[in-house]
């Protein structure tokens, strides 16, 4: 399927949604990825604020107990075109930012480039970790300043079925994928 089929579909599958089976998923979802990974104090996560109305998985979740852990934590913020990555800590301000995302205040870019994980919003992952976003390219941007050897996971309620036809040249693979069921990894070429 193209990716606009897919983000069409995928968008309309997580509305139906309701917000108990978010939060159930978005646990499960958590409860696997600290299970597989097993954060370290003080290893670096770049982890992303939901759109709530797009029923994003509960990160809030993952921040709590990485904060409560002393792993850093740092989330993105769109300055001008940019997604930079802002350092927060259990007394961070935030505010709604212009796509209504909750941000941090802060415009301080950490330019830190060596996450130890970058867990990353998606609509749809294919099985070879292609991902379908919202289609503004931001996380394949930050993808290309980052160390390759930070970690790219992506958090899906779904299981990967359908095959991405268009996947395009500047596209950046994931190397892991975390469901309520599974982690699964691409890096292998599987």
């Amino acid at each position: 399927m193209k990716k606009a089929e897919l983000r069409k579909l995928y968008l309309e599958k997580r509305k139906a949604l309701s917000q108990d089976e978010v939060l159930a998923l978005s646990d499960r979802i958590f409860e696997n990825f600290v299970n597989y990974f097993k954060p370290l104090p003080e290893q670096k996560v770049h982890v992303f604020i939901p759109i709530e109305k797009f029923n994003e998985i509960r990160t809030d979740i993952f921040v709590t107990y990485f904060l409560s852990r002393n792993v850093r934590v740092f989330v993105p913020k769109i300055v001008e075109t940019k997604l930079i990555a802002v350092e927060i800590f259990s007394d961070t301000k935030f505010e709604a930012g212009s796509w209504g995302i909750s941000e941090p205040v802060s415009n301080e870019d950490s330019k830190i480039v060596d996450f130890d994980y970058i867990i990353t919003p998606l609509l749809y992952c294919d099985k070879k970790g292609n991902r379908v976003g919202y289609g503004k390219g931001f996380y394949d941007a930050f993808f290309e300043t980052v160390s390759k050897d930070s970690k790219k996971i992506g958090v899906n309620y779904f299981d990967p079925d359908d095959m991405i036809d268009d996947v395009w040249e500047n596209d950046i693979p994931l190397d892991y994928l975390v469901t309520p069921a599974d982690v699964l990894s691409f890096l292998d070429g599987c």
